[in-house]
């Protein structure tokens, strides 16, 4: 029987086991957005999950959104993740970075020249920012020329690249949570009247022509793709949500990915997961490896693969706070719990001090 513990192919990708990290944010760069040991170390240790999916890294200075996330678009960054996909790779495990803008989720204070982010529309999103110095309201954000848009396509081009001479194993682009390309697809913050707005087609537009040149800088087999249909992150909504994300995922079996990542729910409890949307009907409409994301734990998760609902589970917390999951999961043994004091400060605390098994 398929299980967790069974092996998976994803395009060029051998796993080992269906345990996948999900991306999560961990704010622990240093100068430059530049990886360091600490990271190395964090993603060390968590090597034995069937693959890594990095915290998201920005293709591009004006992709940034908040402090001290690693980037992947200066030739400083990219040695600081070679550390880290060494380590990983020394250490029997496989890595996917995932390929980041933040689009209006930003502010002046982290863009270069203390420009206004820019969004698929000038519409100003509700919350704040967070900045080396505090809490701070979102601003109005600049609407893109469409001439500049080729110019997007090409940093996440770029970032791809990047990531290959970095060493890691694939990579996922980022298309949710609220993020520039979720921006695009979603009717909430794309108001735009030219060939990337109005219609599911046109909003779509964008993230189709990253995947594209994304796919022929680095071939197909090692690129997937996040998407989050209902989740409210980042004051996003869609007014028909799954006539949208049927479209994207009919679209994509055109590229041949080597995964889709579908982050389900609000991306909050576990009893907000089942929200009034389909999944099924897009595990249906998808031809290649689905990973499903968000509120699983062991027993839901092995339900979920023998069902053939996924390919592979996505975990984050979980994997955060116990970086031996796999083992675990194996042992029957109980997790540790999350610091969530600890999520975004704290350097080791919280980050590389979670304890293992007994051997």
């Amino acid at each position: 029987m398929t299980d967790l513990f069974s092996p998976l192919r994803l395009g060029a990708i051998e796993l080992p086991n269906r345990v996948v990290m999900s991306s999560l944010t961990r704010n622990r760069a240093g100068e430059g957005n530049v990886p360091t040991d600490l990271m190395v170390e964090y993603y060390r240790q968590r090597a034995s999950a069937g693959l890594i999916l990095t915290e998201a890294s920005p293709v591009c200075a004006e992709g940034h959104g908040y402090p001290r996330t690693p980037g992947i678009h200066t030739a400083e960054q990219i040695a600081g993740w070679r550390k880290v996909t060494d380590a990983v790779h020394a250490a029997g495990g496989r890595i996917a970075i995932q390929l980041w803008h933040v689009g209006r989720i930003s502010h002046p204070d982290l863009q270069p020249d203390g420009a206004a982010p820019v969004a698929p529309s000038a519409l100003r999103p509700a919350g704040q920012a967070v900045t080396f110095t505090g809490m701070q309201d979102y601003v109005t954000p600049r609407a893109l020329e469409t001439a500049e848009i080729p110019g997007v396509i090409a940093a996440f081009a770029q970032a791809a690249k990047n990531a290959m001479a970095a060493g890691f194993d694939g990579v996922e682009i980022h298309g949710g949570n609220g993020y520039l390309v979720d921006q695009f697809l979603r009717s909430s913050t794309n108001q735009r009247s030219d060939a990337y707005g109005g219609s599911k087609e046109n909003r779509a537009r964008l993230l189709l022509e990253i995947i594209a040149a994304v796919t022929a800088a680095i071939c197909n087999d090692r690129v997937g793709l996040r998407l989050s249909p209902v989740t409210p992150f980042n004051d996003i909504s869609d007014t028909n949500p799954q006539a949208t994300f049927d479209y994207v995922v009919g679209e994509l079996n055109r590229f041949d990915l080597a995964f889709l990542d579908i982050l389900q729910g609000t991306g909050g409890s576990p009893q907000e997961q089942w929200l009034p949307f389909d999944y099924a009907r897009l595990r249906a409409i998808y031809k290649g490896n689905l990973i499903l994301n968000n509120g699983y734990d062991f027993a839901s998760a092995q339900q979920a693969i023998a069902s053939g609902a996924a390919a592979a589970i996505a975990f984050g917390r979980a994997l955060l706070a116990n970086p031996d999951l796999v083992e675990r999961f194996r042992r029957g043994a109980p997790l540790n719990q999350p610091d969530y004091e600890r999520l975004y400060v704290g350097e080791e605390k919280g980050y590389t001090d979670y304890p293992f098994l007994p051997a």
